[in-house]
């Protein structure tokens, strides 16, 4: 009897379930893909508001350019320059055939940042690489540290490693420019070596229904110092940010914005603090995008990039580079030798 009672109730709550969300079925053909891509993104996307983006006016826009007999490549066009509106780098449509993705986020920006000269001016091609990081020490005693890629994992021990190869500078550089993002835990391990208790870093707000106002709450989350044996850094920090910084670089970023004894230096990031979600449309072709909200230590978005700290502000010049100089690192080198930047709070493994 309780069996049945229960399979009673299971249907009960799906029948209401069904009744109070109706899930559409949309025909494999150029209409019905176009319409489920625009639905999947009008109940899911989560920056709509913060972009100003009229999401009913850019599906009129785009809708009045499907027409029944058009090809693949043709529909793939037409639904890419919709995704474009959004001016997300994180907005991905992907076919067999080609992978939409937004460019404009960067590269209407000064690059303001070249590798090649930091190898041979700087270091004269005489660095050390670990785990992804390329490290060295500066002319004025100033350690170095080009982390290219958050994808890249990182060792704790190759991180000790690095740390205490630079542990007798009067400061650390962070050379995060070009960074395109990776995995949020290596932001986890890194930021980890800069704080000396658990610490809120950022807020994240999920959608809890498919209006576009519909979020939780910010919920905290926290990371903690590195564990006792590891060596934590104590001296000034100065990270180096440039349009090109996004997604995962952009997170750590405005993590280590609001450290003491840090400061950002060059350029505002190329943002994406969006958590990624995926969906698919009728013709099996494949959609990312932001779907989760990351906020700061202050409840702020960063979707639109992390600003340099108050009066580090500043681009790459050209006739500098020329001379081999690269006026962002010169900019973070001069900080640092005016000794204006607090230290951190010591700990037994500083």
């Amino acid at each position: 009897m309780n069996r049945i009672i229960f399979t009673l109730l299971c249907a009960l709550i799906l029948s209401c379930m069904s009744s109070c969300h109706k899930v559409e079925e949309y025909a494999n053909d150029p209409r019905g893909n176009f319409e489920a891509l625009w639905t999947i993104l009008d109940e899911h996307y989560c920056f709509f508001e913060e972009k100003g983006v009229d999401w009913d006016a850019v599906h009129d826009k785009y809708a009045r350019r499907i027409g029944d007999e058009m090809t693949r490549e043709e529909l793939f066009i037409v639904c890419a320059d919709m995704l474009d509106e959004l001016r997300d780098g994180h907005v991905n449509l992907t076919a067999p055939f080609n992978t939409s993705y937004y460019r404009k986020w960067w590269s209407d920006y000064p690059q303001n940042f070249s590798e090649r000269l930091i190898e041979e001016a700087y270091f004269n091609f005489n660095y050390r690489q670990s785990s992804g990081m390329m490290f060295g020490i500066l002319s004025e005693n100033i350690g170095y540290i080009r982390y290219s890629s958050f994808s890249t994992p990182i060792g704790e021990g190759n991180l000790d490693n690095v740390l205490y190869f630079l542990r007798n500078t009067q400061g650390l550089i962070i050379d995060i420019r070009d960074n395109g993002g990776g995995n949020l835990t290596n932001v986890r391990t890194l930021v980890a070596r800069f704080i000396t208790e658990p610490t809120v870093v950022g807020y994240i707000s999920h959608k809890t229904g498919p209006g576009h106002n519909d979020f939780s709450e910010p919920r905290a989350f926290t990371y903690n110092p590195a564990d006792i044996g590891r060596i934590r850094w104590g001296k000034p920090v100065i990270v180096l940010t440039n349009r090109s910084t996004f997604s995962a670089a952009n997170n750590f970023a405005s993590i280590m914005k609001f450290l003491p004894g840090v400061r950002i230096v060059g350029a505002t990031t190329g943002g994406g603090s969006g958590l990624p979600y995926s969906s698919e449309i009728p013709c099996g072709w494949s959609v990312r995008f932001s779907a989760c909200s990351m906020l700061d230590a202050d409840r702020v978005s960063t979707e639109g990039g992390v600003e340099p700290s108050e009066g580090c502000a500043i681009d790459m010049n050209p006739q500098d580079a020329l001379q081999g100089k690269d006026s962002i690192l010169e900019f973070a080198i001069a900080l640092l030798q005016s000794n204006i930047i607090p230290t951190q709070t010591p700990t037994e493994n500083t």
